[in-house]
């Protein structure tokens, strides 16, 4: 199988290396990921700056990884389907991501993106976060779970295009307690700004990156990722609110 690998959070991230290893067991697997972190990058893409590619190595300097980019999550998929894959991949994974992105975090999230982009080329393509906790990682355990998930998602060969948002629970609050499909939540989270000033007088706003969903319902990825469920959401890039064009179809509309 050939699998090709990025992420959001820099071709160096623990995250992306421990996937790695684990992904090597299912076949050859080539990175193709951003030279530095790209978190909450979104679908965003790079078009007035060149697109600087790297080699980049094993600590042994002869095996090789991949291409580190510098650009966003999906510049580099483009740019490997397009330009550095000698032949086109089986399946692409992204992640392993520091932090859920369960709920609207799917709107927000280059790893997701970078899969999103995956599936518009038809390939496969799924995404792969870990939950944290004050910054606790446990990235080896939790890429043989991703692991597991993702041989079960290629064993029911997906047609191309499919595309899947995967979310490990923190793993030290507890064993996995199963998988679960589950809807997207898409109630908006708590969030706020510390508002400062620096030394100049000019006001500036840190986002806080502790932020909560208060309406997260049973019966979503939120809620099962919370009670220590491995998330599994299938998920489409087609916006079109098809019930509410119906109605507006039956609309007069008019211009004079």
């Amino acid at each position: 199988m050939r699998i090709l690998l990025t992420n959001d959070d820099g071709i160096y991230a623990p995250g992306l290396r421990a996937l790695r290893a684990e992904l090597l067991k299912l076949g050859t697997v080539t990175v193709v990921a951003p030279a530095t972190e790209q978190s909450a990058a979104g679908h965003s893409v790079t078009l007035l700056t060149p697109l600087l590619v790297n080699e980049v190595y094993e600590d042994d300097a002869t095996t090789f990884v991949g291409w580190a980019v510098e650009g966003r999550p999906a510049d580099c998929v483009k740019l490997a389907l397009l330009e550095l894959l000698p032949e086109p991949p089986d399946v692409i994974i992204s992640g392993m991501n520091a932090g859920s992105n369960a709920g609207i975090n799917v709107l927000y999230s280059g790893t997701v993106a970078a899969a999103i982009e995956g599936a518009f080329y038809h390939h496969t393509a799924i995404a792969v976060s870990l939950e944290y906790d004050k910054k606790i990682y446990d990235f080896p355990t939790a890429a043989k779970y991703a692991r597991q998930v993702i041989e079960q998602i290629l064993a029911r060969n997906p047609t191309k295009g499919s595309l899947f948002n995967v979310n490990l629970p923190v793993l030290e609050h507890g064993p996995i307690r199963g998988i679960r499909v589950m809807p997207q939540n898409v109630s908006p989270y708590t969030e706020r700004f510390d508002r400062r000033v620096n030394p100049r007088g000019r006001t500036y706003f840190w986002t806080n990156p502790e932020f909560t969903c208060p309406d997260p319902h049973p019966d979503t990825d939120v809620t099962a990722l919370s009670e220590s469920y491995i998330t599994v959401t299938p998920l489409q890039f087609d916006l079109t609110d098809h019930a509410k064009m119906e109605q507006l179809k039956k609309w007069e509309w008019k211009v004079e």
